[in-house]
């Protein structure tokens, strides 16, 4: 029984069972780091650690013995930090756009708990984090153990966001929609290119009504789009809906429109992403006749985040864009001068 008991246990420490491991992954910075919310994809929200583009990204990689005493037996501790897109109709191909690795401690043995410096100097990270219906863009960082059967390994995701600067050209977007003698509409939008905490102001003409209009409203339509040529598919999803009128127009009126985006969860447009997927949104103008007759007109708008975000009341907000686009440029009160940086 005892010579059995023993060959038991020579088999379990040969077979690399005889010592195992935890590993931790900790930010240098992990206390003064921002950490925003991210969907998972299950669809609930966890917070994450924020980077942008060109940041460094460094820390501690701790493993800890779980038996004191006995050797840890590897063939290399690595970690790594990658960029990966996952197409959920293509399970199991991960397409890493980055990844970078660094070897913390060569083949051997760990008769002690220890803990490695890593650091990964200005990483590219070309593209958002993304968790949509039929695509994730995920970034995150892996340490390895590595062992003759089965390697020890700890992931730890982080969001990177994409910041742009004030677009140079941003031109107004004006358009028609009409029914030849029944319905013409001229609406006009101040920009086509928004940032996410910004104000869409508009305006919408009659020029000629002779159908019997009962709603009106701007729906704003998130379009995912993946893969590629026979393989594409689409999702939309309607992010927003505001209603601009309810009950009958007239010839000659005019309806303002003032949409604040700040509320809802958008990402920049993402165009053509690493060849794999799209994130598109569109302003569809929605009129219902009072048989349920449904017109729509849709125009495309580009999102971006702004750096450095001022933060103002929703009123200052709109008065400001109204102003804009009137043709004015006021200079700032003082209190729409005080910024705070998010």
């Amino acid at each position: 029984m005892h010579l059995f008991l023993s060959i038991i246990d020579r088999n379990m420490s040969f077979f690399g069972f005889g010592q195992t491991a935890e590993i931790d992954i900790v930010l240098n910075d992990a206390e003064t780091r921002k950490k925003v919310e991210h969907k998972t994809e299950d669809g609930k929200k966890d917070k994450y650690f924020l980077f942008y583009d060109g940041e460094t990204v460094s820390g501690k990689v701790n493993v800890t013995l779980k038996t004191p005493g006995k050797r840890l037996e590897h063939y290399g501790i690595k970690i790594e930090f990658v960029g990966q897109i996952e197409l959920y109709y293509d399970r199991g191909n991960h397409h890493e756009f980055v990844s970078l690795v660094k070897d913390l401690a060569r083949p051997g043995e760990l008769s002690q708990s220890q803990t490695f410096d890593f650091e990964f100097t200005h990483v590219e990270k070309p593209y958002e984090s993304y968790t949509g219906q039929n695509v994730k863009l995920r970034y995150f960082l892996r340490a390895t153990i590595s062992r003759r059967l089965n390697d020890i390994s700890k992931e730890m995701d982080i969001v990177v966001q994409t910041l742009c600067t004030y677009p140079e050209i941003n031109s107004s977007i004006k358009m028609e929609v009409g029914i030849e003698d029944c319905l013409h509409i001229e609406f006009e939008y101040n920009k086509s290119k928004y940032h996410l905490r910004d104000v869409i102001v508009g305006k919408i003409y009659f020029l000629l009504v002779r159908i019997k209009i009962k709603h009106m409203e701007i729906d704003i339509i998130k379009r995912e789009t993946t893969g590629t040529g026979p393989s594409v598919y689409h999702e939309n999803d309607t992010i927003a809906k505001y209603e601009i009128m309810d009950g009958a127009p007239v010839r000659g009126e005019s309806i303002p429109i003032r949409l604040f985006l700040a509320g809802y969860e958008m990402t920049p447009t993402m165009r053509d992403i690493n060849k794999k997927f799209s994130v598109r949104y569109y302003l569809n103008l929605v009129l219902i006749d009072e048989e349920e007759r449904r017109y729509f007109k849709q125009q495309e708008i580009t999102l971006w985040r702004k750096g450095d975000i001022v933060r103002r009341s929703m009123s200052q907000q709109a008065t400001i864009a109204a102003q804009r686009y009137e043709g004015s440029n006021p200079e700032p009160t003082s209190a729409q001068a005080k910024e705070e940086t998010d």
